[in-house]
């Protein structure tokens, strides 16, 4: 994809936002069709630098050539800024990411079917209790034990947040490792583990694939 096509994409944005059916279009009340200015080069080699990873190559043109964030998939794109000197992304559920550890390559899998089967099968119940404040405080520990393994840190190295889609359901743009440059989505909230985004040949959704879908459906909401 050229220079040139991901410009395109900034205009086709922008005209879809200004269009009658642009607030109808899903999210646009929290991105508001605000489109942020595109990173210089020399900008975008400072996070590049502090992370110690390239970003994946679709994003780091859409970064140059059509905004650092703003407008896009759900309530919009996680914007990268530079705050007190230091490079972040800034969003609901944005600081999940450890930008020290995006270097590292993206883990394989999750826990096994098995320990998730476990965990489910060990949920508490409230028939099982005589006592409302017993079953609270057995299904308090229960959600502990369920997230220490479900949002364990080290299942997200490699990666980071870009978007949020609502009830703290979100979407990972993998940085390293073999699927770099590939979108999972994230309903861990919901027991539902991480899992990559595939189109309809059921190979993995890249990050341009992933922003244009959004883009079309938007054009289509907001003529």
């Amino acid at each position: 994809m050229s220079d040139e096509w991901w410009v395109g994409v900034r205009r086709r944005v922008e005209a879809a936002g200004a269009g009658p059916g642009g607030s109808e279009v899903f999210g646009a009340s929290g991105h508001k069709w605000v489109v942020e200015e595109p990173l210089t080069q020399d900008e975008l080699a400072e996070p590049e630098a502090q992370i110690g990873v390239g970003l994946p190559e679709e994003y780091r043109a859409f970064l140059l050539y059509v905004g650092a964030g703003g407008a896009g998939p759900a309530y919009g794109l996680f914007p990268v800024r530079r705050v007190q000197g230091r490079w972040r992304w800034e969003g609901d559920g944005a600081d999940l990411a450890d930008l020290s550890r995006l270097a590292e390559p993206f883990p394989d899998q999750g826990p096994s079917p098995k320990l998730l089967a476990d965990l489910l099968a060990q949920r508490p119940e409230e028939e099982d209790f005589d006592d409302i404040e017993d079953f609270d405080d057995a299904i308090e520990a229960w959600d502990e034990r369920s997230e220490a393994v479900m949002f364990a840190s080290e299942r997200t190295v490699g990666a980071i947040a870009i978007s949020h889609l609502g009830c703290a359901q979100r979407e990972w743009l993998i940085v390293s490792g073999r699927h770099r440059g590939t979108i999972w989505s994230d309903s861990r909230v919901d027991d539902v583990d991480l899992t990559p985004l595939l189109d309809d040949d059921g190979m993995p959704v890249k990050f341009a694939r992933w922003y244009t879908d959004w883009l079309e459906k938007a054009e289509s909401t907001a003529p």
